[in-house]
């Protein structure tokens, strides 16, 4: 059974997500109120996946997220955020945390996000995640030739490393370039660790970053 650490400031709210988990065969291991609560109660009951606010008291979502990635935390960091183009979900993806989504998420998708980071992948909602890219990166730097940043990659690895910039999912990624699944997947894992990320939505950020891919341009 997959289980979570809720944080948020609002009872209301922590206490709806909680009966809603509950209710759809999650188990929560504990609620708390801002960011410095969650890094303790993590380290206590080590959940597998952290539903993280952003704005809140004492410790903020993304100065906990930062700490959790820092410390090497297992749980992975989900952000559940009234704000869908908020500077601070941005900064959270760069801090580590595996996605995003939104207050206003059905609750069987929520459970499908919850299930989908708790599995390792990362939860990227295409229309939030680029309207956050072009809003902070608008003017890439330009290029003429691989960022220095990506150049340890083989020319494989840089392929699959657009196709992940793009969106696109392991399955989408072996049938385009003609490998298998378990092909993809060890390439994926190498990319991840020779940048020195930690999930699929820090590759699409350093993607743009980087001026691999520009805001309103598809990888190529």
């Amino acid at each position: 059974m997959t289980s979570v650490l809720i944080v948020d400031d609002q009872e209301l709210i922590r206490t709806g997500l909680e009966l809603v988990l509950r209710g759809r065969g999650i188990e929560v291991r504990g609620q708390v109120g801002n960011g410095r609560e969650a890094i303790e109660l993590t380290q206590k009951c080590d959940p597998d996946v952290v539903l993280m606010d952003i704005r809140m008291p004492v410790l903020d979502g993304v100065a906990a997220t930062r700490e959790l990635t820092k410390l090497g935390a297992r749980a992975r960091v989900l952000i559940l955020t009234t704000y869908d183009a908020d500077r601070l979900v941005y900064e959270a993806l760069r801090a580590g945390a595996a996605g995003f989504l939104l207050k206003t998420t059905p609750p069987d998708q929520l459970v499908a996000g919850i299930e989908t980071v708790a599995a390792g992948e990362s939860l990227l909602a295409p229309s939030l995640t680029r309207r956050l890219i072009e809003e902070h990166l608008r003017r890439p730097p330009p290029y003429d030739r691989v960022p220095r940043v990506l150049q340890d990659l083989t020319q494989r690895e840089l392929e699959v490393f657009t196709m992940i910039s793009r969106g696109l999912a392991n399955d989408q990624i072996a049938k385009s370039l003609v490998l298998s699944e378990a092909t993809v997947k060890t390439h994926v894992n190498r990319i991840l660790a020779k940048l020195d990320l930690r999930s699929r939505v820090q590759a699409v950020v350093l993607a743009y970053e980087s001026g691999l891919i520009r805001p309103g341009e598809r990888g190529s």
